[in-house]
């Protein structure tokens, strides 16, 4: 698994590419995360449209990325959830953890959202 990052507004976007099966791969993400999270940016939107594949691992992976996240004040929050994966997080229940949105830019927006009612 590979992973790019980018910045966008108020959010951090992740990019997974590839087999998600947490491993070495989770423990460089995990350090990416408290970078993040030491520089004050907490909100995280992982875009799944590039994975191929994810195990149990790989869950256990983004379920403690999103509590290093919430953990901070902030949160993740996943996007273009392939069908596949899709089913893996119904299957487990997971789909009632996290928050997911059709396109990256949806899960960005939902940030903004969030601050203008917390004003």
């Amino acid at each position: 698994m590979n992973y790019n990052l980018d910045e966008r507004y108020n959010a951090v976007v992740i990019t997974l590419k590839g087999n998600v099966m947490g491993g070495p791969d989770g423990s460089k993400l995990h350090s990416t995360l408290h970078e993040l999270k030491e520089k004050g940016q907490v909100n995280v939107v992982v875009d799944l449209s590039k994975a191929k594949f994810m195990n149990s691992s790989g869950l256990g992976m983004l379920i403690s990325a999103m509590t290093t996240m919430r953990n901070a004040g902030g949160d993740l929050r996943l996007a273009n959830v392939a069908d596949r994966i899709q089913s893996l997080l119904v299957i487990t229940k997971l789909i009632t953890v996290f928050k997911h949105y059709n396109s990256v830019d949806e899960a960005v927006s939902s940030f903004e959202e969030e601050g203008t009612e917390a004003s």
